[in-house]
Parts: C-alpha cells; sequence; structure tokens
C-alpha cells in the first residue's frame, strides 16, 4: 500500500512512497499528529541522488521490522532537501551543533513543535564502524522521550535559542581578532592567501579526500587574477581545472561533472550529477577560456554545456535537476568499464590506444572496474606513440562513439526530472554567458527557454515558484531562486540586448527587496516574510555546493544599482559585504561568492553604452567582439530610436542614437571615443 508520500511531484519522496514506513510529507498535519499521539518526529532529510540515502532506504525503509518501530513510536516525515532548503538549512545547522558533522540522509529527532533535540546522518541496521544500529537509536530516543522528558524537553530549547542567536549575530565568538580588522582588498589579499595554504599543489583544488571541484571559489581567483595578474592565482586555477578536466570525475564519454572525488586525485567520483555544479562548473572553465585562451579550458566547458543542454533539458524548456549516482542497484555500474568489455567493442587497433589514453588496465581503478580518466597531456601521449596529435585524437573520437553508443544500452541512472527555478538560473546565467563569449547561438537560445519557461510556468500571479514536475509546481521560490532568476536574466539581456529582460530584473529585484531584505534587522533571509512558520526564519549565508542566497541577491544588487543608478540597492551591497567581512575573514572558502562580489565592489566601473537596433548586423558584430572579452565589473545596455525603455539607465541618457550602430565604453568618469567598427573595438577592449 502506497504512503501519504504518493501524491507528492518529488522524485525523492515519491521513491519512498512504497516504504512500510508510516511517511508524511511536511504538513501541519504532521505536526498535529505528533502533539495528538505524544509522540516526538523522526525527520528524514535527502534527495534522489543520494547513493547513501538509498542505502538507509535499502537497509532500514524497506525493512518491515524497522518501519513497525518507527510507525509505533514517532511521527516519520520524509523532506526532499532540494526541495525545501528551508527546512534542510535549518535541522542540518541543527545537527552540526549537536555532533559536529552533517550530511545526508539527514536524521533528526524533533519535539511535536519542531524543535530538535538529537541528530545525526546515516545509521546502519546494525552496529558497525563505530555507529549504533538504527534500531539501538530508535529504542534510546523513545525511552528518553518517555522516561526523561523534562531533559528532552530542556535541550530542545537550548538547541532553539542557539540557531536564533546563530541567525543575527554579526560576530561570532569564533572570529578572531585579526579576522575582525580585514576590509576591502587587504580582505582579498588574506582570502587568497587562505586558499593558497591549502591549495593541493601536486593535484590540485584544496584539501585533502573527499575532494570537491568548489566552482565558486574558484571563479572568486580567477576574477582576481584578471586584475592582479599574480601568478600563483593562476598557478593555483590552471592546475585545478586542468587536472579536474582530466580526472575521473568528469565523464569523458557522456560529458558533464560528476558531483565529487572521493580520492584527492580527481581520479574515482561520487557518479551522481548535478544540475548545479554542470551550470557553476562551464561558467568557470569559460572564464578561465577567456582569461587564458587554453583551448582545453573552452573545451571542457563546451563539453558541460553540451551535457546539460542534451541530458538535463526538459521538452518545455527548462532543466532537470540531476543523475543518480546508482544504476542496476550499485554506484557508479553505468560508467564502468572493464578491459574485456573495451576489446569487445573497439577491436584491438582502436581499444589499443583508448585504454592507454585513458588509463584502462586489467585490475582497473575502482573495484576492478575502470573509471576512465586522462593521465598525461594528448601532445605528449601522441609524440609517445609516433602519431600526430590530430591522428590519435581521431582514433580517440572514434572510439569515444563507439563505447558511448554501447553504453546507451546499459540501465541509465534515475533522472530526478523536478525542474528548480534557482539551478535553472545558474545554468540560464551559464548558457547566456557561454552564447555570447563562445558566439553559440544554440546555447543562447537554450538559455532563453529555459528563461521564459521559468518566468511564465513558474510564476503565480506576482510571486515566482520554487519546484515543477509534469505540468504540478510546489511552493513559493526562495532568495536563491529569485537571486538566481535575476542574475540570469541580467545575462540574458546583455547577450540579446532585448529590453523585455530590463523589465524581469526590475520585477525580481523588487520582490527581493519585498519578500527576503528585513530593513529592521538589515540582513536577507532565505524565506520570504509571509512564508511558513518555522521553529527560527532560515538564514544561511555561506556558499555550499551553491552560492548562497545572500550572496546572489548581493551580487544582483550591486549589478542592478550600476544598471538602473539605485543608489539604495548600492547601499544594500555595500552594508551586507561590511557586516559578514569579519565571517569572510574567518572562513574563505565559505564565501566564494561574496568575496567575488566585494572585488567587483573595489574595481573601477565599465558602462558600455550600444547604440542602434539589436536586429542590425552590425550591432550583433560590435557585441560580439564585445562579449569575447572577460569583464566581470561590465555593464552592457542599449538604447535605440524606436525602443520604448520603461526603466532609467543613467548612463544612455545622454547618448544620442546615429545612422548607424556605435559603441561607448566608460570607466568611471572617463569615457572612450565611440566606436562604430568591430576591429577598432577590439583595440580597445585589448587595452582595456
Amino acid at each position: 500500500m502506497p504512503n501519504r508520500l504518493a501524491d507528492e511531484i518529488s522524485p525523492y519522496l515519491l521513491q519512498h512512497s512504497t516504504n512500510p514506513v508510516d511517511w508524511y510529507p511536511w504538513c501541519k498535519e504532521a505536526l498535529d499528529a505528533a502533539r495528538e499521539r505524544d509522540v516526538p518526529i523522526l525527520l528524514s532529510i535527502g534527495y534522489s541522488a543520494c547513493h547513501w540515502c538509498h542505502v538507509m532506504e535499502k537497509e532500514s525503509f524497506e525493512n518491515p521490522e524497522i518501519a513497525a518501530i518507527m510507525n509505533a513510536g514517532f511521527v516519520n516525515i520524509k523532506v526532499d532537501r532540494e526541495e525545501r532548503p528551508d527546512l534542510d538549512s535549518i535541522y542540518m545547522k541543527a545537527v552540526q551543533t549537536m555532533t559536529g558533522q552533517g550530511g545526508w540522509p539527514l536524521t533528526a529527532f524533533l519535539t511535536p513543535d519542531g524543535q530538535p533535540f538529537y541528530g545525526g546522518t546515516y545509521f546502519p541496521p546494525h552496529p558497525s564502524h563505530g555507529l549504533p544500529s538504527f534500531t539501538q537509536i530508535l529504542d534510546a530516543i523513545h525511552s528518553a522521550y518517555t522516561e526523561k522528558r523534562d531533559a528532552v524537553l530542556q535541550n530542545a530549547l537550548e538547541m532553539q535559542k542557539l540557531l536564533e542567536r546563530s541567525l543575527l549575530e554579526k560576530n561570532p565568538k569564533e572570529v578572531s581578532e585579526k579576522s575582525k580588522d580585514l576590509t576591502g582588498q587587504n580582505l582579498i589579499d588574506h582570502s587568497l592567501i587562505f586558499l593558497d595554504s591549502r591549495f593541493d599543489p601536486i593535484h590540485g583544488g584544496f584539501g585533502p579526500a573527499p575532494k570537491f571541484p568548489q566552482p565558486v571559489v574558484l571563479d572568486f581567483a580567477i576574477q582576481s587574477y584578471s586584475h592582479s595578474h599574480d601568478k600563483r592565482t593562476l598557478q593555483i586555477v590552471e592546475q585545478t581545472l586542468t587536472k579536474m578536466a582530466r580526472g575521473g570525475i568528469q565523464d569523458h564519454l557522456g560529458n558533464g561533472f560528476h558531483r565529487y572525488s572521493v580520492d584527492s586525485q580527481w581520479l574515482v567520483p561520487h557518479f551522481e550529477k548535478m544540475l548545479y555544479d554542470n551550470a557553476l562548473l562551464s561558467r568557470l572553465y569559460l572564464h578561465a577560456f577567456q582569461v587564458t585562451s587554453g583551448h582545453e579550458f573552452k573545451k571542457t566547458a563546451e563539453r558541460t554545456l553540451d551535457h546539460i543542454i542534451q541530458d538535463m533539458a526538459s521538452p518545455e524548456g527548462g532543466f532537470y535537476s540531476a543523475l543518480d549516482a546508482d544504476s542496476e542497484g550499485e554506484e557508479g555500474t553505468f560508467y564502468l568499464w572493464t578491459k574485456p568489455e573495451i576489446r569487445e567493442i573497439l577491436g584491438d587497433t582502436l581499444a589499443a590506444p583508448f585504454e592507454a589514453y585513458y588509463g584502462v588496465s586489467d585490475l582497473g581503478n575502482f573495484e576492478g572496474k575502470n573509471v576512465l580518466h586522462i593521465p598525461q597531456d594528448l601532445k605528449a601521449f601522441a609524440e609517445n606513440k609516433g602519431l600526430g596529435s590530430a591522428e590519435i585524437q581521431d582514433q580517440l573520437e572514434r572510439a569515444k562513439t563507439l563505447l558511448f553508443e554501447a553504453r546507451e544500452s546499459r540501465e541509465k541512472p534515475l533522472r530526478d526530472e523536478k525542474i528548480l527555478s534557482g539551478w535553472n538560473g545558474m545554468a540560464i546565467r551559464s548558457l547566456a554567458e557561454a552564447g555570447g563569449a563562445l558566439d553559440n547561438p544554440i546555447y543562447l537560445e537554450a538559455g532563453i527557454k529555459a528563461l521564459e519557461f521559468v518566468l511564465s510556468k513558474m510564476r503565480k500571479g506576482d510571486r515566482l515558484l520554487h519546484s515543477y514536475k509534469d505540468g504540478k509546481t510546489s511552493g513559493y521560490a526562495f532568495l536563491e531562486d529569485y537571486a538566481a532568476i535575476g542574475n540570469a536574466s541580467i545575462a540574458v539581456y546583455e547577450a540579446t540586448l532585448e529590453s523585455r529582460w530590463l523589465d524581469e530584473i526590475k520585477w525580481v529585484t523588487d520582490k527581493i527587496l519585498e519578500l527576503f531584505w528585513d530593513q529592521e534587522k538589515r540582513v536577507f533571509f532565505d524565506g520570504p516574510a509571509d512564508g511558513e512558520t518555522l521553529i527560527v526564519r532560515a538564514r544561511d549565508i555561506m556558499d555550499n555546493a551553491t552560492p548562497s542566497g545572500n550572496s546572489l541577491a548581493v551580487e544582483l544588487l550591486l549589478k542592478t544599482s550600476q544598471i538602473f543608478g539605485d543608489e539604495h540597492h548600492r547601499e544594500i551591497s555595500k552594508y551586507v559585504l561590511d557586516r559578514e567581512a569579519p565571517l569572510m575573514a574567518q572562513f574563505p572558502s565559505g564565501f566564494g561568492r561574496l568575496l567575488t562580489v566585494l572585488d567587483r565592489s573595489l574595481l573601477p566601473k565599465t558602462t558600455v553604452a550600444i547604440f542602434g537596433d539589436q536586429k542590425n548586423l552590425k550591432t550583433k558584430e560590435l557585441l560580439k567582439v564585445l562579449l569575447s572579452f572577460y569583464d566581470p565589473n561590465r555593464i552592457v545596455a542599449r538604447k535605440d530610436t524606436n525602443q520604448i525603455l520603461n526603466h532609467k539607465i543613467p548612463f544612455l541618457q545622454d547618448g544620442k542614437v546615429g545612422p548607424y550602430p556605435e559603441v561607448q565604453i566608460c570607466n568611471e568618469h572617463s569615457c572612450k571615443p565611440l566606436v562604430s567598427d568591430p576591429e577598432t573595438l577590439r583595440k580597445q577592449l585589448q587595452f582595456e
């Protein structure tokens, strides 16, 4: 018999709809049931592509005996962290405070009022590796709640107070005196030194295994290098991106990046693929190409964007959320190869160079099978084989095509086909920027189609919605959603020069200030002011796998202050940057996007006024040249005699539209001569 999750739209919740556990989704009915039964709540949070979530489901939630214990002693609530990031943020912070660690599946025990008093992550069905069994935990919690209720409630009350204080505390105790004094360029320099101290000089990346790509931090480093020209910063970026692109963390047959590497070499990945990772990484590699002209970075950016379009696009235009790590009941099965399998498909002639180049061995590198990776440079490999790079490249491409076709016949990983507005915003921004920078209309058209989808199908009245699947929507959007869509709208506007996107940018920023900015407390909250009342109002200012809603909003407001000349937007962005500076100094790796915004706020502003019809071929040629150059502090806008602008753009006001398209670049208070020739514009940009 299906449980209460059968009517949900989340693929993760639907995966649990046939469990013998009497699951509730998060709802008032569940909390009321806990009060009426006088039992605690067992809250389990995960997501569809989470390998250990699947393991705990198989071991415990599908076990009738364990399910019976859960049903008898608890009201059980299952939450998709991607659908309810506010709940995940609150209860993850509580579990991390209680245990010193977090992760998914997240297991938290709450009072009927939703206050957490105990928690952890994965629990095995039997005691192992120093962990108690899940049944031992259930029995202990039930006994404590029954026999030591006062102590449990006191613990819950203290945790509630801790969570409330942590939301608004400006300078937590762990912030050092030295960190409090770091601001402006000193804070930027300090953060780069911190990243350098954690840099792995052999394999790239930061810290030991498991190793995460950290695209937000690396994008900050690229931006810093683009104006500082510090060689060490460039080395950190180039080495990390090269090692990742050649490691097993990238899918060398089907494109796209996996979630992270379980080792320090980027060799063996955790095989799930997330939309946000590939959105952020494609933009990172694009920027690296623009700054360094590295062909491998361009190729990697294109392959990653191709994965988003080919594997994650819905027919309606939006992008799906994730591909599972598991298939055929095992992690990574879809992506792994044995040497005999490769030989059978390719034959000896093609197999030999392919196996050598992609590190295939008899013993394999993951449970007797091979994760494809590139242990050496193509040019060096070709020279070693006595062949030209073009010839060996042709052989490898033919082999990859044959293996990809063979792989397509395997059972594919589950695709989570819910569409999240914030993650789509990140993908749209990458596609729009790449469409302009690489002069690729396919990328730009995919980005525009997705943005039109979100703003039509995922907008109800005057509100953006968070999640969509099969024509059904779920919940109002969060700060991250609005801010990501706002930044995406700016990218689409600059790549198309269509004034309709200015209206959307203004709408988004107005909604952000209305729903998420608390003028009295002077902070952004993640959930809307009129949203569901939880034990605290969610506010997570540090970047995780994605930039925080706080940093995305500050980034957007800094941009809109320059586009529309809105001083209020500039004041808010400056205030937040100043407020969070001590924490940024203490934890630079957790504030990559906010550091990026801080760095931009210190740089001279560049405005580019384009005068002319956006459909004019000459206008398009000028825009093509302009967008090929990397300038994170550039604002582009267009004025035309036939154009009606609903919003004032100060740097367009004095310019006059002539008989042919022209461009004028201004830095702070000085402007270059108007140009109408693409090559002259290129020369101006080269000497910026």
